[in-house]
Parts: C-alpha cells; structure tokens; sequence
C-alpha cells in the first residue's frame, strides 16, 4: 500500500504549524537517541491526531501488563514495518489497524519525522504523523498486546498540572504526562514533549517538579524508552 502525504494547507488550521515544523527538524530535535549508521530493527508508529468531543486529541494505547516488552506502558500505536509493508507510513498504519481498530481509509498521512532509536530493543522507529479526518471507534483489537486505547485531549498534556518529569533507576530524568490514569514516559512522553512543541502547543510548565518513576512503571526495563 502506497500513501502520499496531503500538504499543509489540507489540514485544519490547528495542525498546519506542526506539519511545516516537521518538514524541517532535526532528529537531535526530537531525542538524543538516534539510529546507528549500520543495523537496526525497522518499526513505525502512528502519531494520530483528531478532533474529538474535547477539542484536537491524540491516539495512544496501553500495553497488555504481561507484555515481554515494556508492559502495561502508554506508547503510539506501532510496530515493526514487516516485508510485506510498503514501507514506515503502510507499517505504522496497520499496525495501528491491528491494535486498536481504526479505519486506515479515514487517516491522511501529512509527515514523517526523522528516524529515532530505542537502544535496548534495537529498533530504529519512524514517528508517522496523521490527521484523523474521518474518525471511526477504537478498542484494544489485540488484547494480547493492548489492554487500553485513549483518545487523549492535547489540552489535558498541555495543561502544567499534568506535566512532570521523571527519574529512572539508571539515572536518566525524562518528559512525562499524567492523563487519563496513565504515566505516559520514556519514549513515548520524550517524543510527546517534542511534538507538543514544535507544534507551537506546549503551554509553560514546572520543569523542577520531578518525580521517580514508581516500582509498577520501571518493571524490569533496563532504559528509559
């Protein structure tokens, strides 16, 4: 499956920023881990936004508890781009068909960011950018990988009560959000921060406010991704 991204002026008003913003960032913008020049595992996720009952909101599900990697974190939806993908954009969008059951036909792909990289599992992630034009319903499709699906209002990880940052073990202190009874970190809230930003979203916060992770998060993550 081939998908051509639809230009800026296709959006509405409120995401036209963050489309032209990401025609020209850098990938140190986005994260400090970044892909190796030989190797890596290929993956994609889809950083979906729409308007819901709330205002502009955005995709993310819950990983199944029992999950070998990353268990029970919030992440995008996403996975490995498989051979059978027509690349990052076709993987990211139906993974996030298998994971929580949207409609693939009522997304428009409008960027993709520079690849990023998760050290401890390998993969090189391509963050696909969407404009949900047309939304249908969503739940956890794969019950075995997703335990949750939330549509989360950009206002609610805008709002400075819901920012924080977080310890881990190993000493890295990241971006993360408390919304909707979920701790969203590592990757996906560094990720999160970045996008909040360039597209001109992110409301001033108490970057000294600064937490540990709790036991239930860290699990046996040896990273922060």
């Amino acid at each position: 499956m081939t998908v051509q991204p639809v230009e800026p002026e296709a959006l509405p008003a409120w995401l036209q920023p963050l489309a032209e913003a990401a025609a020209a960032v850098e990938p140190g913008q986005l994260s400090r881990f970044l892909p190796p020049e030989d190797g890596g595992r290929m993956s994609a996720i889809l950083v979906l936004l729409g308007e819901g009952p709330d205002g502009p909101d955005l995709l993310l599900i819950e990983r199944a508890a029992d999950m070998r990697s990353h268990p029970g974190q919030p992440a995008f939806p996403g996975g490995s781009v498989d051979d059978t993908d027509d690349g990052p954009v076709a993987a990211a969008l139906r993974e996030a068909q298998e994971e929580t059951g949207l409609d693939p036909s009522g997304v428009e792909v409008f960027a993709t960011l520079p690849d990023l990289f998760l050290p401890p599992s390998g993969f090189v992630v391509t963050p696909v950018l969407g404009w949900w034009r047309t939304p249908t319903p969503v739940h956890a499709a794969a019950p075995a990988e997703v335990a949750a699906v939330h549509r989360v209002p950009v206002a609610e990880l805008t709002d400075p009560d819901n920012r924080v940052r977080v310890t881990h073990p190993s000493g890295f202190i990241g971006p993360a959000f408390h919304v909707r009874g979920m701790l969203v970190w590592g990757f996906t809230g560094g990720l999160l921060d970045r996008v909040l930003a360039i597209g001109g979203w992110e409301r001033p916060w108490d970057v000294s406010r600064i937490e540990p992770l709790p036991p239930s998060a860290v699990g046996e993550l040896r990273s922060p991704t």
